[in-house]
């Protein structure tokens, strides 16, 4: 098989989805009271909520609105500064 490659933009590959769960590594759950970033994933690919989410009583939520996070979240990791 063939390496190939996909490119967004000049020259910047687009990262697979092994280097995109690598750096969601949020082992375990987060506690209730903690916001975190979600990588979710569909048919499509990954993709990263715009937006914090926490997990309460074993659902994701948005950490703002309290809205149910309706898509598969396949990893998580705290806010990066």
């Amino acid at each position: 098989m063939r390496n190939r490659r996909i490119y967004l933009e000049k020259d910047l590959p687009m990262a697979t989805r092994i280097q995109r769960l690598a750096e969601f590594d949020g082992n375990g759950e987060p506690s209730p009271d903690e916001t975190v970033q979600v990588l979710c994933e569909d048919r499509s690919g990954t993709y990263e909520l715009p937006f914090g989410c926490r997990r309460i009583n074993g659902e994701w939520r948005n950490s703002e609105s309290g809205h149910l996070v309706e898509a598969m979240v396949v990893g998580w990791r705290r806010p990066r500064t």
